[in-house]
């Protein structure tokens, strides 16, 4: 990743496309904090999949603005849901087209990489097995080939925090488990290690690539994984009562995924990630 501000600079206006949702709220409040301007767009303002949506966007972004393409319906699990998200970027790209913003940053996802896929790195093989990890490769593909705004792509491994609407397998699902004082169910023994990111962080990360108007691609991954069974065990710890951590029968083979984390590291060397076990005790204080 290349920063093309020499110093970090605020930038005059950020527009968030999808600031109604889990990320995109998220860089919304965090651009709020530090006092950057911003105009939160969600589905109320600009509907992608409206037939008007291009030129309706295009309305709303001026030459000068940075633009934060977070928008979609995810994960993807069908055909259907993957075209109506190829159909949101056509539209995007339709509308930076006619009006080129000064800098384009995409909320990607690690689902894009093979999943055998060790380390991961920016360099690994783009080799998706899910349609949510086609979706993201696909609008990445869009974005590169038609936009002429310089582009920054963060991809994101797994995310936690309080107002996770998905309730994945993993932190989010175990602590309201958790709340509720109920087992938490494990695949297995709950072997697999995966790294796992507080939702804040993405929000810290893209304002530092927003202040340096950033391009290039950086995966968002800590460096460290922790087996899903570690992830039961510290939710289950900081609960308000005891909740049994019980398996199932396994039904997939085992599998790990780990980050190598360097790129992130050169590219904002003061950046640090929130440890897991503090992530986890803010996502149930929220």
């Amino acid at each position: 990743m290349q920063h093309l501000n020499p110093r970090p600079a605020r930038p005059s206006r950020v527009v968030v496309l999808g600031a109604g949702g889990f990320v995109g709220g998220a860089i919304a409040r965090r651009l709020a904090t530090d006092g950057i301007a911003s105009l939160p767009v969600t589905r109320k303002e600009c509907d992608l999949l409206a037939p008007d949506a291009a030129s309706r966007l295009g309305g709303l972004i001026r030459a000068t603005d940075s633009v934060v393409f977070v928008s979609a319906i995810a994960p993807a699990k069908n055909n259907d849901q993957l075209m109506l998200n190829l159909n949101m970027a056509h539209a995007a790209c339709t509308a930076f087209a006619a009006v080129p913003p000064a800098h384009l940053l995409y909320i990607s996802s690690d689902a894009i990489y093979a999943d055998d896929a060790n380390l991961v790195t920016e360099q690994s093989c783009c080799h998706p097995s899910s349609l949510h990890g086609v979706m993201h490769l696909a609008r990445e593909v869009m974005l590169r080939t038609s936009v002429k705004a310089p582009l920054a792509i963060l991809r994101p491994t797994l995310l936690y925090g309080a107002g996770d609407p998905h309730n994945g397998y993993g932190p989010n699902r175990f602590r309201r488990l958790a709340a509720k004082g109920e087992p938490i169910t494990l695949f297995g023994n709950g072997e697999e290690q995966r790294d796992h990111v507080f939702i804040d962080d993405v929000a810290a990360l893209a304002a530092l690539v927003l202040t340096h108007r950033s391009q290039g691609i950086v995966n968002v991954a800590t460096g460290t994984s922790h087996s899903f069974r570690t992830v039961a065990e510290k939710v289950v710890a900081l609960a308000p009562r005891p909740v049994p951590v019980q398996g199932i029968a396994r039904k997939t083979p085992i599998t790990h995924r780990h980050f190598d984390v360097t790129a992130c590291l050169k590219a904002f060397p003061t950046f640090d990630y929130t440890r897991l076990a503090d992530g986890l005790r803010a996502s149930l204080a929220g």
